[in-house]
């Protein structure tokens, strides 16, 4: 098994890829990162899809008319969307769309307690400047834990949604236990092959 560290960089290099490719390499990451990601958690790929539709909405209609270029309909002049606002717009949409498939990739390949334990091991350097690391694995965990509550809830609409996160909730006191796991050569190879590609493709 891969470290949960290593996981976390590799999506990290991976995001970073997604927004550098133009149309048809992004095309050819993409579409198979999506398949991958239904196959693996069709349900959570399709919550985070449907959770974003609205900002996924907003960023194409800011594209289509904040971006100088051919009018759509030339009969309305000015507010007509341009044909390189849609594309910009669409080509940010595609990146979102990848980029959230590889986050459901990702959150289905390490449950939350390997996550948090992966971000811990992340956040070491933080000791260097006087944080603790601690404090913020048990803060993590806690926002991690109520985020998924909130989101798995399809009951309500989005008014009770963010109603129910900005409501004050009653902190129970319980235990979070984090489970180290040692890097491997084989954590190291592929890390270095993932940093390797990025470096490639961002050349």
């Amino acid at each position: 098994m891969t470290h949960p560290a290593v996981l976390i960089l590799l999506w990290a290099c991976l995001v970073i890829t997604i927004q550098s490719l133009q149309v048809t390499k992004l095309l050819f990451a993409g579409l198979p990162l999506l398949a991958v990601a239904y196959a693996l958690s069709a349900t959570r790929l399709i919550t985070l899809l449907r959770r974003t539709r609205w900002i996924m909405l907003s960023l194409l209609l800011i594209y289509a008319y904040a971006t100088p270029g051919e009018a759509v309909w030339a009969s309305l002049a000015q507010f007509s969307p341009t044909h390189e606002g849609l594309i910009n717009g669409l080509l940010q949409l595609c990146r979102l769309a990848f980029t959230l498939a590889s986050l459901a990739v990702l959150l289905s390949l390490l449950p939350q307690q390997q996550l948090i334990c992966g971000l811990y091991v992340l956040t070491y350097p933080l000791r260097y400047v006087g944080l603790s690391r601690e404090r913020l694995a048990v803060r993590l965990a806690l926002t991690l834990q109520y985020a998924e509550s909130v989101i798995s809830d399809t009951t309500g609409n989005w008014r009770t949604n963010i109603g129910q996160m900005l409501a004050p909730t009653e902190v129970k006191p319980h235990s979070i236990e984090l489970h180290a796991t040692p890097f491997t050569m084989h954590d190291g190879i592929i890390l270095t092959i993932g940093c390797t590609l990025l470096v490639l493709v961002l050349l």
